[in-house]
C-alpha cells in the first residue's frame, strides 16, 4: 500500500487575532504614500495649465504692427516673453488657443502666447526699433519677472528637504518591525508571533488523538509550568527543551498547537526558517533578539518548527575558508539555549522529521532533555483519530471507526483526515444525506492509487495484459503463506501511471522474517510472471514492482545481513555521515552483493512463474472476471478461486478478537468479585448461629 505523509492530526489554524504582537499598524505609510502619488498628480496636472504656446518672431511683429498685445512681461531666468493679447484681437487667434487644451488662456484671461527671446537687452532693443513709427502713446512697454515653479523648488532646497525628511521618516517613523521600509532598519528583529492574553489558541489535549504517549511526555511540561512546586520539592528541575521527532503528518505541530492552548503561559511560535537571511549576523542576531523578548516574558515557551533548516550538523557542505551564516545562527541558538549566562524560566519545544541532520550540540540534554518520538499510529490510535475527525460527518449506520482503522494501516493523522474529508466530498456530489461505507472506500481509493480517470482510453489489447497482470498478483498472494490478504484488486486507471493495482491488508508487526520477505517479493513479481506465462512475453507495466523488489532485495543482502555467503554483515550506515565518500567494502565484495541480489530475485521469479503455471486455470477465471467487472474485492475471490488455504486472522480479526477476549475477561473478573462478596456474606451470617 502506498503511504502518503502530511499535515497534523487536525487540521486548525492558529486564531487570526494572535498576529498581533509587537507589529505596529501600517497606516501611517499607507496614508503618507496616498498624499504623495496626490501630490504628484496635482503638480502634474498644475504645471500642465502653464505651459503656452510659442509663435515666430514674424507672427510677433504683426500681432504688435496690428496693435493686438495688452501687456508683455520678459521672464528673466527662462529667457521668453509672455504675450497677453486684447480681448477684441481674441477671436482671430481662437483656434491656436482651443488647441491649448481647455486652457485658462481661453477664457479671455492672460498671457496667451510665449516668445522664445536671446536675452530681455536685445528683446527691448528690438521691440523699440519695431515700434519706432508708432506714436509713443500708442506703444506697448514690456514689464521684467522672475518666476519659479514647483520643479524649480525641487531641483533646488526643495531636493534638500525632501531628503531630511526621507531619512527621518525611515529611521523614526517607519522604525516598526511590520511595516514598510521597518524591515530595513529592524531586519535583526524575532519574527516570533505570540501567543498571550486575549491571543490564545483554542486548541487543547481533547483534540489530540492516537498520541498517547507523547501527550503525556508533553503534559508533564504543561503541568510543571502550572505547578512548579510538587515537582521542586523533590528537588527536580523543570526541562530546558522537548524535541517532538517523527515523520510528517504525524502531529508534530498540533501537540505544539495544544501546549499553546493549555500552559497558561507565552508562547513564541516560529519556524526555522525565520532565523534565515541573506545579510551575514542577521540569523544570529534574530536569535538573541528572540530571547530577550521571552526572558521579558519567562516563564514562557518558544516553539521552534522545522528547526532543521537551523539546527543542522556544522561543517556539512561548507566550503574552506567561508562564513557560514546558518553556522553562525546554530551558534548563537546553542549559547542562549544553555550558555554561560542562561537564565532559567524558558522551555524550547522544537519540531523536526530529519533528526538525523540536525547537530549533536543540539540535541544534547540540557538543550533537548526530551525527545519525544511522535510515530505513525497504531490500529488504536488511529481509531481514536477517525472517532475525532467523523464527530462533524453526518454518517450512516454501517460506518465503523475501528473497522476504518484497520483497512488503513501505515495512515498517518493528516492522511486520515483527508480520507474523512474526500469521504465526505464524494457522498455530497452524489446527493446523499449520509456518508456509508462506501463512500470511505472510495476515498480511501482515491488517497492511495489517486484520482481515478474514467476516460483514459485504453486499447483491448493493453487492457488485458492489464487484468492478466493484476491476476498474478492476487494469486500469488492467495496461495503464499505468508503474503498479505487480499482486500481488492482492480483494472481501473488511477492517478498518474498506475493502470491498475492490487489492495492489500498487511499485519502490523516490526520484525520481518526472510520467508515473509521472500513471499512478499513473489507476490510483488507475480504481474510480470503472468505476463511471461500467458503471453510469452514481458511490458513495461512491472517498472514500479521492479523497482521496490530491488531495493528490498539489496536491504536484504547489504542491511539486515539476510544471505548466506556474505554472512551477517551491514554495510549500512545508520548515521548517514557525509565525510565517507567511498564504499564502506571492496570491489569484490560489491560484485559479489550484486551476484546474490540478482541470485535472490531470480529464486523468488521462477518460484513465483512455478505456482502461477500449477495455478493457471485459477489466473484465467481471476483475469476474465476482471475484465467483465474491473473490480474484484476478497470475497469475489473466495467464489472464484476457493477459499485460502491459510487459518490467518487479518489485523481487525485480532484487534476484534482481542477486544471480545477482553470483555470476556473482565466479565470473569465481576463474576469472580460477585461469588466472593455472595461467600463473604454467607460467613457473616453463620457465624453468630455457630456461637449459638
Amino acid at each position: 500500500m502506498a503511504e502518503n505523509n502530511s499535515g497534523d492530526n487536525r487540521q486548525q489554524d492558529f486564531p487570526k487575532q494572535s498576529r498581533r504582537p509587537n507589529v505596529p499598524s501600517g497606516g501611517f505609510q499607507g496614508w503618507l504614500v496616498v498624499a504623495l502619488i496626490i501630490a504628484l498628480v496635482s503638480i502634474y496636472f498644475l504645471s500642465k495649465t502653464r505651459v503656452l504656446k510659442s509663435i515666430e518672431p514674424l507672427q510677433f511683429e504683426q500681432m504688435v504692427l496690428n496693435h493686438e498685445i495688452s501687456k508683455l512681461t520678459i521672464i528673466k531666468n527662462k529667457d521668453i516673453v509672455e504675450i497677453t493679447l486684447k480681448k477684441e484681437a481674441l477671436p482671430k487667434y481662437k483656434a491656436e488657443l482651443n488647441d491649448q487644451q481647455g486652457s485658462v488662456m481661453t477664457q479671455g484671461t492672460g498671457p496667451h502666447f510665449e516668445l522664445p527671446i536671446n536675452s530681455a537687452f536685445s528683446f527691448e532693443t528690438e521691440l523699440n526699433d519695431l515700434q519706432k513709427d508708432i506714436p509713443r502713446e500708442q506703444r506697448i512697454h514690456a514689464t521684467s519677472d522672475e518666476r519659479t515653479g514647483i520643479f524649480d523648488f525641487l531641483m533646488g532646497p526643495g531636493l534638500l528637504i525632501l531628503m531630511f525628511v526621507g531619512i527621518y521618516f525611515m529611521f523614526f517613523r517607519m522604525g516598526g518591525a511590520g511595516g514598510p521600509g521597518g524591515q530595513i532598519f529592524n531586519i535583526g528583529r524575532s519574527r516570533a508571533t505570540l501567543f498571550d492574553g486575549e491571543a490564545k489558541v483554542k486548541i487543547t489535549f481533547n483534540d489530540v488523538a492516537g498520541l498517547d504517549e507523547a501527550k503525556e511526555e508533553i503534559q508533564e511540561i504543561v503541568e510543571f509550568l502550572k505547578n512548579p512546586k510538587k515537582f521542586t520539592d523533590l528537588g527536580g528541575k523543570i526541562p530546558k527543551g522537548a524535541l517532538l521527532v517523527g515523520p510528517p503528518g504525524t502531529g508534530k505541530t498540533l501537540l505544539a498547537k495544544a501546549v499553546a492552548g493549555e500552559a497558561g503561559v507565552p508562547f513564541f511560535s516560529l519556524s526555522g526558517s525565520d532565523f534565515v537571511e541573506m545579510f551575514v549576523g542577521v540569523g544570529a542576531a534574530r536569535v538573541r533578539d528572540l530571547f530577550k523578548q521571552a526572558k521579558e516574558k519567562a516563564p514562557c515557551i518558544i516553539f521552534i518548527d522545522e528547526i532543521d533548516a537551523v539546527g543542522r550538523s556544522r561543517g556539512r557542505g561548507a566550503m574552506p575558508g567561508a562564513n557560514d551564516e546558518r553556522e553562525n545562527t546554530l551558534n548563537s541558538l546553542l549559547v542562549e539555549m544553555d550558555g554561560f549566562a542562561t537564565d532559567s524560566g524558558i522551555i524550547i519545544m522544537a519540531a523536526t522529521n530529519r533528526p538525523d541532520v540536525l547537530d549533536s550540540a543540539l540535541l544534547r540534554p540540557g538543550r533537548f532533555d526530551r525527545q519525544i518520538s511522535v510515530d505513525k499510529p497504531d490500529i488504536v490510535g488511529r481509531e481514536a483519530i477517525f472517532k475525532v475527525h467523523l464527530k462533524p460527518l453526518k454518517l450512516s449506520s454501517d460506518v465503523d471507526p475501528k473497522e476504518l482503522s484497520a483497512q488503513t494501516p501505515g495512515f498517518a493523522g493528516a492522511e486520515i483526515a483527508n480520507v474523512c474529508n474526500e469521504a465526505a466530498l464524494i457522498a455530497a456530489r452524489r446527493g446523499k444525506t449520509a456518508v456509508d461505507m462506501k463512500d470511505f472506500q472510495e476515498a480511501m481509493d482515491r488517497v492511495i492509487g489517486g484520482l481515478e480517470k474514467k476516460n483514459k482510453l485504453i486499447s483491448p489489447e493493453e487492457k488485458k495484459i492489464v487484468a492478466y497482470h493484476e491476476a498474478g498478483h492476487a494469486i500469488a498472494g492467495w496461495f503464499l503463506e505468508h503474503a498479505n490478504p487480499l482486500v481488492k484488486v482492480t483494472i481501473v486507471p488511477r492517478g498518474i501511471a498506475a493502470l491498475g493495482y492490487a489492495q492489500y491488508l498487511p499485519k502490523e508487526q516490526f520484525l520481518y522474517r526472510t520467508e515473509q520477505l521472500i513471499d512478499e517479493m513473489c507476490v510483488t513479481l507475480g504481474g510480470r510472471a503472468a505476463e511471461d506465462i500467458i503471453f510469452g512475453k514481458i511490458s513495461t507495466g512491472a517498472q514500479n514492482d521492479l523497482e521496490r523488489i530491488t531495493k528490498l532485495a539489496y536491504s536484504m543482502v547489504t542491511i539486515y545481513g539476510m544471505n548466506e555467503k556474505l554472512g551477517n554483515i551491514s554495510y549500512y550506515d545508520s548515521k548517514g555521515s557525509e565525510y565517507n565518500f567511498n564504499k564502506p567494502y571492496s570491489e569484490t565484495t560489491a560484485r559479489e552483493i550484486d551476484e546474490e541480489v540478482r541470485a535472490i530475485i531470480q529464486n523468488a521469479y521462477q518460484r513465483t512463474k512455478d505456482l502461477l503455471t500449477e495455478k493457471r486455470d485459477k489466473l484465467e477465471i481471476l483475469a476474465q472476471e476482471l475484465l467483465k467487472k474491473e473490480v474484484l474485492f476478497q470475497s469475489d475471490l473466495e467464489r472464484l478461486v476457493g477459499e485460502r488455504p491459510f487459518a490467518q486472522l487479518t489485523t481487525y480479526q485480532e484487534f476484534i478478537k482481542g477486544e471480545e477476549e477482553k470483555e470476556k475477561a473482565l466479565e470473569l473478573e465481576k463474576e469472580q468479585k460477585a461469588n466472593e462478596e455472595s461467600q463473604a456474606e454467607s460467613v457473616e451470617t453463620e457465624t453468630p448461629e455457630a456461637s449459638k
